[in-house]
């Protein structure tokens, strides 16, 4: 039986390296299990069981809008310039999760602190890359 070195090419018992077998340019598909759906808590016994990623953390971040620019204009901004941006003031925010556009909000005061009231939840084939505005 052939043991990989630590260079991956195989050897055999006695030590001796083989050569490799020649590409015959074939792919073979690879097997895989099927997963198996559990119960979901809610009796239907549908659906795959969810608990185990229910700690795993995302990013949500939120989009206030964009502006594009060249790096001379860039590097000559300095304290209290004003960059205007291309969402209008009262548009709703764009709500992005691990860079999916997952939601729509509003900007709200939560004990002194910035929070955000979603108003229109995607459905998730409508999920989208974070690039979908690029530029």
């Amino acid at each position: 039986m052939d043991e990989p070195n630590n260079t991956g090419t195989p050897e055999s018992h006695d030590g001796a390296p083989q050569a490799q077998p020649e590409s015959t340019g074939e792919f073979k598909a690879a097997d895989f299990q099927q997963v198996a759906h559990t119960s979901n808590g809610d009796g239907t016994g549908a659906g795959p069981n969810l608990d185990v990623i229910m700690d795993v953390p995302v990013t949500l971040s939120l989009e206030v809008g964009r502006a594009s620019m060249s790096v001379g204009q860039l590097l000559g901004l300095s304290q209290g310039a004003v960059v205007e941006l291309d969402r209008g003031a009262g548009e709703p925010l764009d709500v992005i999760v691990n860079g999916a556009l997952v939601a729509h909000g509003e900007i709200v005061i939560v004990n002194d602190k910035f929070g955000i009231r979603l108003t229109d939840v995607l459905a998730p084939a409508e999920h989208g890359s974070d690039d979908r505005k690029a530029g």
